[in-house]
């Protein structure tokens, strides 16, 4: 093996394992919304992805997802829960409010009808 194929080995291997680091064990560590007279509400941006993506929230209090879609892709154009069973279409420069209150804890996922853009609630007692 000559010295060209070691650094196209090597190269190789360390992106394939940033991918594995960045797709399947980074995990973020979620924004803590702010309850503001008795709701927890969260402005959300939707532009090639949700951001913030991961939220936390708490058991039994009312949470206020707002979604603000600035972009004119057709993947962002609706946001999917379907633990909760609940979607909303997305206008464009739109804010649309999403809002229940989680009885259980643990992880509510969201996501865009074709399942690209993805997210997460994070439920806490």
């Amino acid at each position: 093996m000559d010295g060209t194929l070691l650094i196209i080995n090597v190269v190789g291997l360390a992106l394939i394992g940033w991918i594995v680091w960045y797709f399947w064990l980074y995990r973020k560590e979620g924004v803590k919304v702010v309850e503001v007279a008795g709701v927890q509400e969260v402005p959300i941006a939707v532009k090639g992805g949700y951001d913030p993506d991961v939220i936390v929230v708490q058991r039994g209090k009312p949470v206020r997802l707002l979604f603000n879609r600035q972009e004119s892709s057709l993947c962002s154009e609706m946001v999917v829960f379907d633990k909760i069973n609940q979607s909303a279409k997305l206008p464009e420069g739109e804010t649309v409010a999403i809002e229940f209150t989680p009885q259980e804890a643990g992880e509510i996922p969201f996501q865009c009808q074709m399942g690209m853009l993805r997210g997460k609630l994070i439920v806490q007692n």
